[in-house]
């Protein structure tokens, strides 16, 4: 059971390599396929052909040729992390509104031009980044490429639209976080966790600041960041790299180049004491989640941090990473069952801090304080006991070959290249990060359970269930949801 992050998009595993240099990009001409890393699996290494056009965005292609299909994305690196106090929200609000319309496009005709060729569109918005995509015929990429390069640097709307639209996101956020009690409780997880990092909002916002956000607020954010040196464009599946190229000088590449805008970094202090957080609301089961601040992968450079960020992602696959693993058994099976469900996740990366957590509901009877003991018995009996070689050649082989079949979509292909250059990551980062997990040791991860769980770095989050109120609140249908 994994935390409900609401609209982030977050990838199973993850993704970071350091060691690329500048020069795997080329400016407006050659293409630059990205070498795979040794022994890495061909279905992770088929070549990335990368270029920069004139005007500083990133493009980057993936041939597949096994269907006349292809994927093709927009990724913009701006994200809920970038936003202020104030506007929290207005990234996601963003881009519901890239759909509505630009100065040859009335609002909803994107969605429908896109339809008529045969292709679903759908966009999103995490912490660290937004994204925009068609899956199409592969034969239909230049129409879907020009009405994407329209909305990128036209986006036009009136107010009265925005005031529409704005509506559809707070009842988003009414359905998927005001009405859940676990996804409240994590919300309220994230703002006492941290203090100075942006990662404390929630990506939908604060209603109190949707409630306050103007049309303004959204055209304002979107002159900031959607620049061209401040985006990507991921095409994967059946094309030709070159005219892929020619294509995209031609449509992204008359866009004006911009300044991109600089960052503030906003680093989190470090904490000094276990933080608690009790949450009250209508709920059938109590509910707890444990929150340890852990070192975050930046880069698949050896250092101490980054080989602890690949053990921790190591333990929590041993914890919970395969059907019977060991919270599971422990803790869910028998008469004397501790809870009905539990679960691991180590975060291991994005642009911000990074947490590893423990979560479980308990079993009828049980209290919240008890699993939230014995879930971290668990950690502790790994930290004394450690792990078998076998053990983790187990959960090492399941999640390799959970990275090498996801590949075979190819709209899997093209998030994983957006989310690597977001991120500042070589295409190949996967294989680069299936070389570096294999070679994760027994001692390691014993050592990271030693290391990490300690009162200090741990925040602790107990759902309180209220009595429920009996008809659920009626609700309208929300037309324009984009996820």
């Amino acid at each position: 059971m994994k935390p409900n992050f609401l609209l982030d998009i977050s990838l199973a595993m993850a993704l970071l390599a350091a060691s690329w240099s500048a020069g795997a990009q080329v400016s407006m001409g050659l293409a630059s396929p990205v070498s795979p890393a040794p022994g890495a699996s061909s279905s992770l290494t088929t070549p990335v052909h990368t270029f920069t056009l004139a005007n500083g965005m990133t493009l980057w292609v993936k041939p597949d040729r096994r269907a006349p299909t292809a994927v093709h994305m927009v990724w913009v690196r701006v994200g809920s992390m970038d936003e202020v106090d104030g506007t929290s929200g207005v990234a996601h609000v963003l881009e519901h509104m890239l759909f509505k319309g630009t100065p040859s496009l009335a609002a909803g005709e994107f969605s429908r031009r896109v339809a008529a060729l045969g292709g679903r569109e759908n966009a999103f918005t995490s912490k660290d980044y937004t994204g925009y995509y068609q899956q199409i015929p592969s034969k239909k990429l230049e129409a879907v490429m020009r009405l994407e390069a329209d909305r990128f640097a036209n986006n036009q709307w009136p107010d009265a639209e925005f005031a529409k639209e704005l509506e559809v996101v707070k009842e988003e956020r009414r359905m998927r976080t005001d009405d859940n009690p676990r996804a409240q409780l994590h919300e309220m997880l994230s703002a006492t966790a941290l203090s100075a990092s942006p990662y404390r909002r929630p990506i939908v916002g604060w209603m109190s600041d949707l409630d306050a956000m103007t049309a303004q607020d959204a055209r304002d954010f979107f002159r900031k960041w959607y620049a061209p040196g401040n985006a990507v464009v991921v095409v994967a599946g059946d094309v030709d790299p070159l005219q892929v190229k020619s294509l995209a000088e031609k449509y992204y590449g008359t866009i004006p180049a911009r300044p991109v805008a600089d960052r503030k970094p906003q680093q989190e202090p470090v904490q000094q004491g276990v933080r608690r957080l009790e949450f009250k609301a209508p709920a059938e089961q109590s509910y707890v989640a444990l929150a340890f601040k852990v070192p975050r992968l930046a880069s698949l450079e050896v250092t101490p941090e980054h080989d602890d960020a690949l053990a921790l992602t190591v333990l929590a696959a041993v914890l919970d990473g395969y059907s019977g693993a060991r919270l599971e058994r422990s803790l869910t099976q028998g008469d004397k069952r501790l809870a009905d469900s539990v679960g691991a996740h180590n975060g291991l990366m994005g642009r911000g801090p990074q947490f590893f957590y423990l979560d479980g509901v308990p079993a009828k009877g049980q209290k919240p304080e008890a699993l939230e003991v014995a879930l971290r018995a668990q950690v502790q009996r790994v930290a004394t006991d450690g792990v078998t070689e076998a053990e983790l050649q187990r959960v090492k082989t399941q999640w390799v070959a959970s990275e090498i079949y996801k590949l075979d979509s190819v709209f899997n292909q093209g998030r994983e290249l957006g989310v690597a250059w977001t991120l500042g990551l070589p295409p190949d980062y996967s294989a680069q990060l299936i070389s570096r997990l294999r070679q994760v040791t027994p001692a390691q991860v014993q050592a990271v359970a030693q290391k990490y769980f300690g009162d200090d770095s741990l925040t602790v989050a107990i759902l309180r269930p209220q009595p429920l109120s009996g008809q659920p609140r009626a609700r309208r249908a929300v037309p324009g949801a984009r996820h």
